[in-house]
């Protein structure tokens, strides 16, 4: 296998990079340029989701409810975890299940992009098909999933900050942590 010298040495040779992160955080746009910088392919995990389930994530939360959607969340992630190096961006709530974060703490090298909420809240506010914030603060619905959340996030071996800055500073950063993570 010719190995791309783009990618750090830290990740040559190694599975995938799964970004992990509340909603809002930049994973899919963080993702895809970090993916193009290491000439990796993307995959963004809610995108396989709906084209496996042949709706929107939010049609599913609806329909189905929250706990159908986190197991054919599993199974599209155990699936996109084919040790192949790529690049995935996951929803916000699948690193807090139990067995999909053990496949990617597994199966890849996770990075927790985090972010203050008020840049979340911004973030958020630019797009209304995030099935947890409907009908309700995205404030209040942010700080409460961040209390919850962040402490399994800080699982990832590696953190990156993203900032009120162009995502390009993240992928700056990312590149930067991957060249120092052993």
């Amino acid at each position: 296998m010719q190995r791309n010298s783009k990618i750090p040495d830290s990740q040559a040779g190694r599975g995938p990079i799964v970004l992990v992160g509340m909603m809002g955080v930049g994973k899919s746009t963080v993702g895809r340029r970090l993916a193009a910088r290491l000439g990796l392919s993307f995959v963004d995990a809610d995108e396989e989701i709906e084209k496996a389930a042949g709706m929107s994530v939010a049609e599913i939360f609806e329909r189905y409810g929250e706990a159908h959607f986190r197991d054919g969340e599993r199974r599209v992630i155990a699936r996109l975890m084919d040790g192949a190096p790529k690049v995935i961006a996951t929803g916000g709530g699948a690193f807090m299940q139990e067995e999909t974060r053990r496949l990617i703490l597994e199966g890849a090298i996770a990075i927790w992009l985090d972010a203050d909420i008020d840049i979340l809240v911004d973030r958020v506010a630019r797009r209304d098909s995030r099935p947890l914030l409907k009908g309700k603060d995205p404030r209040t619905v942010l700080t409460e999933l961040a209390a919850t959340r962040n402490p399994i996030y800080a699982l990832a071996p590696i953190h990156v900050k993203s900032i009120a800055a162009p995502h390009e500073v993240a992928v700056e950063r990312i590149m930067e942590q991957l060249t120092a993570w052993q």
